[in-house]
């Protein structure tokens, strides 16, 4: 026989059970929460006082959504190619933190084979193509790309630099759908462009 201190016992843990499960995120949300954030070094007083802010996008690939963090630059009437950026080096790509990429599945970015995860992207300039490497550090700040980042380099790609007609001041990227697991994130500051192809499997 149950007595009414032994339901009133049971009721109490079967409460405090559901509020655990309610309270506990599964892993699918955990994963979720971590891939969505962008990694950023600083106060949010600080970062939203920088002059060249923060800013992510995101395109949704296959099943999964491939989403880039950086920080944008302005032109503030200097020059940009073969000035700011320099010709034959290595440059972040942005601003402040590393430029970063999310993928959500294997695939390739500007041709490098890539698994799921983070990583960090640089861009070695020329008049005419750019390298673009990809690299698995991604909690840093954009420069130096010293021998100590490169090492850490996963491969590198290279494509086209294209010149738009019209001229973009603070340094945007964007992503142009280009099939159901394939797109192309456009660089496009000043007024040069560059497409770099993410491929998802």
């Amino acid at each position: 026989m149950t007595t009414r201190h032994e339901k009133n016992i049971a009721r109490f843990v079967a409460l405090a059970a559901a509020a655990v499960l309610l309270l506990t995120p599964d892993k699918a949300s955990a994963q979720t929460t971590a891939t969505d954030a962008c990694w950023v070094r600083g106060t949010p007083e600080r970062v939203a006082a920088r002059p060249s802010i923060l800013d992510s996008l995101s395109v949704q690939l296959g099943t999964g959504s491939v989403k880039v963090c950086y920080g944008r630059p302005r032109k503030n009437d200097r020059q940009i190619m073969g000035g700011l950026v320099p010709y034959g080096a290595p440059w972040r790509m942005g601003a402040n933190e590393a430029t970063v990429i999310h993928m959500p599945v294997a695939g390739t970015i500007a041709g490098v084979p890539v698994e799921a995860g983070s990583y960090s992207l640089y861009a070695i300039p020329a008049e005419k193509e750019w390298q673009i490497v990809v690299n698995s550090t991604t909690q840093r700040w954009g420069i130096p790309i010293n021998p100590a980042v490169r090492e850490k380099d996963v491969g590198t790609g290279t494509v086209p630099a294209g010149t738009s007609s019209t001229s973009e001041d603070q340094m945007r990227l964007s992503f142009e759908k280009k099939g159901d697991k394939t797109a192309d994130l456009i660089l496009h500051w000043d007024l040069t462009t560059v497409r770099i192809p993410v491929v998802v499997k």
